[in-house]
């Protein structure tokens, strides 16, 4: 059943996902699927866990392989392993920050993190500020500070431009910041303003930071 509704949201987006959607694609009553799910919220439980569910089998392929390098390594190709995940399901960051509980999964995913840091030097204190540090980067993707859309604008870029352009006189620095930016909308993977380029860029200025305070109590 979540392998289907993975392949419904995949193919037309998270907004398709019904439950009379789903029992069709799956060729059976929509009544029938209640005997599996209590509804619609447990079923978008099902699909953050299915994701986590891969982000954990990355990371087991990468462990199994014997990941080498420093911390810093490890930890990257962590977060880029689960990026690859997020990439094939550009739907997930959104529902992933929209759930009320968090999957079981997530607690040993984040132990192995935390276990990275202590095992090469850094004090569960340290360990821990880097998490919040961190923030959604382990799971693959940037949370968005802000965006067109969200402040009842628009993400076409001519019309983005014309709104942030009235906008030049009040806040003339975060106008001129967004101007240069809007450019590269296309370039985003997983919202105006996570592309790649800036994901890593975030990534690797973190993690050359917590090197410093590597040994610190």
């Amino acid at each position: 059943m979540l392998v289907a509704a993975v392949a419904l949201v995949d193919a037309e987006g998270i907004q398709a996902l019904t439950m009379r959607r789903l029992a069709a694609d799956l060729g059976v009553e929509a009544m029938s699927l209640y005997y599996h799910l209590p509804g619609k919220e447990a079923l978008l439980d099902g699909l953050v866990e299915s994701v986590i569910d891969q982000i954990d089998a990355a990371v087991s392929h990468l462990d199994a392989t014997a990941i080498e390098g420093d911390w810093r390594t490890r930890l990257r190709q962590r977060f880029l392993a689960a990026r690859e995940v997020m990439l094939r399901h550009p739907w997930a960051p959104g529902l992933i920050v929209s759930r009320p509980t968090i999957p079981v999964g997530v607690y040993a995913y984040y132990d192995g993190i935390v276990g990275t840091l202590v095992g090469t030097g850094f004090s569960y204190r340290i360990a821990h500020r880097a998490l919040h540090a961190f923030g959604s980067l382990p799971f693959g993707f940037a949370q968005e500070i802000f965006t067109p859309a969200s402040a009842g604008g628009s993400l076409e870029v001519d019309v983005a431009e014309a709104e942030f352009a009235a906008m030049a006189e009040a806040l003339p620095h975060l106008t001129a910041m967004v101007a240069n930016e809007i450019h590269d909308v296309a370039d985003a993977t997983l919202g105006w303003c996570d592309s790649q380029v800036e994901f890593e860029f975030t990534l690797d200025l973190l993690l050359d930071g917590l090197e410093r305070l590597r040994g610190q109590a």
